[in-house]
């Protein structure tokens, strides 16, 4: 028979034979979105409370309202949104988690080429003596002499029972969680970013508010000194408010070094050295608190968070390879070929007498292996039911996620209503108090209480407003950041 034409029969029998086999193990099913109506056991109010100050507005929470990939645009900042791009571009942690994607992809295409036949090509060459007590090897009779092999061979594995068809699902299945974990990248860090441009506006806040309060005792003080020259006040009195004014400025050195590691972290989230601080800063002021915010459905938001989108990829690559420890229990086939030349002389390899050929099948069963196969297909169940309750876990931690915001959201916009009515009653009970004093009709001891009242509810109300913005950034983090409305290659839509 022509070898080319005996080496073509052979690879349609072995494509026979890789149709008609099945993928052994599981088939992966998809889990089911909890079957719930809400985040949280009572219905949230629609609006938040209001308030007349900084970042007091009212919040609506829209239902089912599709997210926008920029969500960071709805603070209306400028410098923020210079600050996210920057991020996005240079940090370091997004560059790791877009070459392990590559990675994992490329480890997808290497074992998809499983499927083709491997073919190689060979060429040697000897000069060889044969012993004159044997006959002699060519056909020319010489003991010594040269030969020239070239050959082409082809081996070919038939996926009969799926094994190179699960590892790649399994892998497919890898690459697909690895894409979600780098949009769970880019929304960690679009959120950091985020949450530390807050928290720098709320320490700078404080530092404003605390500088404006040691100011005023300042001037008090020097009022008390003025009067106890003209021998108005006792000493005492001067003590208590130098020890108040003390007590003030003793906590202003803390927050400028929170306001300094916090611009370290947030030029580190750019991926830059600490000597390479950004120029913009942040004040709430600056910040535009969004009224809208979407709330996605419960059953969507599997289907939205990338980490539970990438556990439920985990599930499916554990799944696969419990198809994987199956077949490697079953026959494992091979089929080769052969075809190649051989002459005493390189011109000759050509001519006429000189080919040779050779087609070869085999099928191994493993028969006893002390257990070991059989324990790794064990393993394998394990591992997917492993998989399995981290996925619950995580769909558990998502929808808290979710809840916790919506709680914050709801209990901390009236922690902000009740702050600032606070620091307008304090303000104003410090008003009279210093009147008082004037008129004669307080102590001192009532100014220093009224002061210090004042101080910790003036930093309360600062800390309340950046809590509002911190909570819409955890809000949009928390229902999956709207990686799905990118116009870049991020995965299907869900």
């Amino acid at each position: 028979m022509n070898p080319i034409r005996h080496l073509k029969y052979s690879m349609i029998v072995a494509s026979w034979v890789l149709l008609a086999g099945c993928a052994v193990g599981p088939d992966f099913e998809k889990p089911a979105a909890p079957q719930v109506k809400g985040y949280t056991k009572e219905p949230l109010p629609q609006t938040t409370a209001a308030t007349q100050t900084a970042g007091g507005s009212a919040q609506h929470f829209i239902v089912d309202r599709d997210l926008p990939a920029q969500w960071w645009t709805l603070f209306h900042s400028e410098p923020l949104n210079r600050m996210v791009t920057q991020a996005l571009a240079a940090n370091p942690d997004v560059q790791a988690a877009q070459a392990a994607l590559r990675a994992a992809q490329e480890n997808v295409s290497a074992q998809q080429g499983v499927y083709m036949p491997s073919v190689s090509a060979n060429f040697s060459a000897s000069r060889q003596k044969s012993p004159a007590t044997l006959a002699p090897v060519p056909s020319t009779n010489a003991s010594v002499f040269n030969l020239f092999t070239p050959e082409v061979s082809v081996s070919y594995m038939p996926d009969v029972f799926g094994l190179n068809r699960r590892t790649v699902e399994s892998l497919s299945a890898q690459a697909q969680m690895q894409r979600f974990q780098l949009e769970a990248a880019y929304l960690t860090l679009t959120s950091n970013v985020v949450t530390a441009a807050v928290q720098e506006a709320s320490l700078r806040g404080q530092i404003e508010a605390t500088e404006k309060i040691i100011a005023a005792q300042r001037e008090q003080l020097d009022l008390f000194k003025r009067e106890l020259t003209l021998g108005q006040i006792a000493e005492v009195d001067v003590a208590g408010q130098e020890s108040s004014l003390a007590q003030a400025e003793q906590t202003l050195p803390p927050l400028k070094k929170q306001l300094a590691l916090q611009r370290n972290q947030l030029t580190a989230l750019l991926g830059r050295l600490p000597s390479e601080e950004p120029a913009e800063q942040f004040e709430l002021a600056a910040l535009h608190l969004p009224e809208e915010l979407p709330v996605s459905l419960p059953s969507k938001l599997v289907l939205q968070r990338p980490d539970v989108r990438a556990a439920e990829e985990n599930l499916h690559a554990a799944s696969a390879q419990v198809g994987v420890a199956i077949a490697n229990r079953l026959p494992d086939i091979n089929i080769t070929a052969g075809m190649g030349a051989t002459a005493l002389a390189f011109s000759q390899l050509f001519n006429a007498g000189t080919g040779l050929w050779s087609v070869a099948g085999s099928v191994a069963q493993p028969l006893f292996d002390g257990g070991t196969l059989m324990h790794k297909e064990r393993a394998a169940r394990a591992l997917f039911e492993e998989a399995a309750a981290q996925y619950r876990s995580t769909v558990v931690a998502a929808f808290q996620n979710v809840a916790d915001t919506l709680r914050a959201l709801q209990f901390d916009a009236e922690t902000l209503q009740a702050a600032a009515r606070a620091e307008r009653s304090t303000a104003r009970n410090l008003e009279l108090v210093r009147t008082q004093l004037r008129l004669g009709s307080a102590n001192y001891l009532a100014l220093l209480t009224a002061q210090q009242a004042y101080q910790q509810a003036l930093i309360a109300l600062v800390q309340a407003q950046a809590a509002r913005f911190a909570d819409t950034a955890a809000l949009f983090q928390a229902l999956g950041g709207g990686w799905w409305n990118r116009e870049d290659d991020s995965p299907a839509k869900p």
